[in-house]
C-alpha cells in the first residue's frame, strides 16, 4: 500500500491509525533487521534497509496530512526507542572492530568518545 491510497478518506482516526502503522512497520523492520544481523545474513539486513527507507519516506508525506495527538505521541515514542535499540545492537553487530579497537586501547566501547 503507498501513501496516497492510504489517505481516500479524510476520517481523522483512520489517519492517526495510519501514521501508527507506519511507526509499527518500521519498528517490525528493524525487529527482522535485528534477527537477520544476528544470523550473519547482511544481504537481508541491506534489503530490509532500503524497505525501511521506502517507509520512512512514505510516513512522512502522511505526516503531513495531520499530527498526532498526545496519545499517539506517548507511543510513537515507544516505538522509536524500540528502534533505536535494535538499530544500536544492529550497529554492534555490523561493526565488531570498534569494541574490539576499543579493548586493545584500554577505552570505551562507546564510539562517540573514541575522539
Amino acid at each position: 500500500m503507498n501513501a496516497p491510497e492510504l489517505f481516500t478518506t479524510l476520517d481523522e482516526n483512520l489517519i492517526n491509525e495510519n501514521l501508527l502503522s507506519y511507526y509499527e512497520a518500521i519498528e517490525n523492520a528493524s525487529q527482522d533487521m535485528l534477527a537477520a544481523a544476528r544470523s550473519g545474513d547482511w544481504d537481508t539486513v541491506v534489503k530490509l534497509e532500503g524497505a525501511c527507507a521506502v517507509l520512512i519516506a512514505q510516513l512522512k508525506h502522511a505526516a503531513q496530512q495531520r499530527a498526532l495527538g498526545p496519545d499517539e505521541l506517548a507511543l510513537k515514542s515507544r516505538i522509536m526507542q524500540r528502534i533505536l535499540v535494535n538499530d544500536a545492537e544492529i550497529r554492534n553487530l555490523a561493526e565488531p572492530w570498534i569494541n574490539d579497537l576499543s579493548r586493545m586501547v584500554g577505552g570505551t566501547t562507546d564510539p562517540r568518545q573514541m575522539h
